[in-house]
């Protein structure tokens, strides 16, 4: 192919993506609308793309600018002069590596538990899957905050992590992290807070005289901090940071070795190789907005916040699930009308809102990430248009001989045939065995939701096994 035309079937590639500006895509994506920064973090990237942060002496630009974004977090996050910090792809990379590190600071514990709520980010559940690490979860109170009292009494001789959020993802509000923090420091273990939702606008909300709970390092217990920057600080995709107290905090994170004939191999993180593009755009994404920028961003998006929870309040048939703290909302239907739908309706405006499944007797809920772009009289305006169709268009119905059917399966006696039925039942394949997201997701997620967590695991997994296999031709017109 030419330059020409890849250009131009890279294009037809994202016609069919969500955009990433705009403040429409309300997951996934954090707009600020700022298109000369986004124009010059993409030059960043595209400089550094080609450099390797395994070795900071090789590429010690990386570091230089590594370090700058970490003393950048420490005025945010009130950190000691002792803080240090590592740059990682993502919010699930500094939650493995919070998860590993205190693992790995415990040699003696030989069975070892983190200790959670139940609204934890399901990062920390991947953690304990990969790192043999049993995940101890602890039910919330109805305010949807972190029992710190129930959890309290979960840690024991094997808890090598307590972990609370700020905020948590799926309600928005934040975790009581003081208590939480002394309960662990106690028994002598440590203590993580995920904010890498809020780390980059909490901070800014308590500047602009917004009550905001205590979960940073002025916390005297909290160990640990993650704090995403493709998220508020607004960077391309693959920056994240987890901060440490101190040094020796850090430094069971660090592997080495070197007994094999090859170079010593030395990481901070879990990848080896780490372009250095994602480290440039988020260098040069932190430096042109700075913090009267952010200070900005945040007041803008925080309004934005309050003027959509407000607006959901008073829509019949919509509720808040909690008060936003932070720029995330959620919210539960009511009466006839259906959520999966609205969500739908919102898609077929130009709004993708996420949809949340019901968990343990909590309904299903429509969830929605502001960004600093996000416009809210027109968010509202077509939510209003979107329960008004959805109303009309009533609930999705399951047959309830399915739903049965569903709750009494057990995913580990599936076979592919089985998986194959149940794709097509959920309307993710067709008779002739194509796969493919419908136009509207309602009839899938509402099929998914009677279904047991375990069996939504086992069907999604089994869709995306399906998605993701190569073509017969490779490179062939259209693929």
């Amino acid at each position: 192919m030419t330059p020409e035309q890849i250009r131009a079937r890279l294009e037809a590639l994202r016609e069919g993506d969500l955009p990433v500006h705009g403040g429409r895509t309300l997951a996934y994506v954090y707009d600020a609308g700022l298109t000369e920064v986004d124009a010059l973090a993409r030059e960043a990237v595209a400089a550094f793309a080609g450099s390797n942060g395994l070795d900071p002496t090789a590429f010690p630009s990386l570091l230089a600018m590594e370090n700058d974004l970490v003393a950048f977090a420490r005025t945010l996050v009130d950190g000691p002069d002792t803080m240090v910090g590592t740059l990682t792809s993502g919010g699930t990379e500094s939650c493995l590596l919070a998860v590993q590190g205190a693992r790995d600071a415990r040699p003696d514990v030989a069975a070892p538990s983190i200790v959670v709520p139940d609204t934890v980010h399901a990062a920390f559940h991947k953690a304990g899957h990969y790192f043999g690490v049993r995940v101890v979860v602890v039910p919330t109170g109805p305010d949807h905050r972190a029992d710190a009292a129930a959890m309290a009494a979960a840690i024991d001789e094997s808890t090598v992590l307590v972990v609370a959020s700020a905020p948590s993802y799926a309600h928005g509000v934040v975790d009581p992290v003081p208590a939480i923090a002394a309960a662990a420091a106690e028994r002598g273990v440590r203590c993580h807070v995920d904010a890498c939702i809020g780390g980059w606008v909490l901070p800014y909300a308590a500047r602009l005289g917004r009550p905001v709970a205590p979960w940073t390092f002025a916390v005297e217990d909290v160990t640990s901090i993650s704090t995403d920057l493709h998220k508020y600080a607004y960077a391309p995709k693959g920056a994240s940071l987890l901060l440490h107290r101190t040094p020796a905090l850090r430094r069971p994170q660090y592997f080495a070795h070197a007994g094999w004939p090859g170079y010593t191999m030395l990481n901070a993180t879990m990848q080896s190789t780490r372009s250095g593009g994602p480290i440039a755009g988020a260098w040069a994404t932190v430096r042109a907005i700075g913090d009267a920028g952010y200070l900005a961003l945040a007041e803008r998006a925080l309004a934005a916040t309050d003027a959509i929870a407000a607006g959901i309040s008073a829509l019949d048939g919509l509720a808040l699930v909690a008060s936003p703290e932070s720029t995330l909302v959620a919210a539960v239907a009511s009466g006839a009308l259906d959520v999966f739908t609205v969500c739908d309706e919102m898609a077929a405006r130009d709004w993708f809102v996420q949809p949340q499944l019901s968990y343990d007797g909590q309904p299903p809920s429509l969830h929605v990430a502001i960004s600093a772009a996000t416009d809210p009289a027109a968010f509202l305006a077509a939510l209003g248009s979107a329960v008004d169709a959805a109303r009309e268009a009533g609930p999705v119905p399951v047959d309830p001989g399915v739903a049965d059917l569903l709750r009494t399966l057990d995913p580990a006696t599936l076979g592919d045939e089985e998986f194959d039925l149940l794709l097509a039942a959920g309307g993710l394949a067709g008779a002739d065995g194509g796969l493919g997201l419908p136009e509207r997701m309602a009839p899938v997620n509402a099929l998914l939701d009677v279904a047991p967590p375990a069996l939504r695991e086992a069907v999604l997994v089994a869709f995306l096994d399906r998605l993701a296999r190569p073509p017969a031709v490779p490179f062939a017109t259209g693929t």
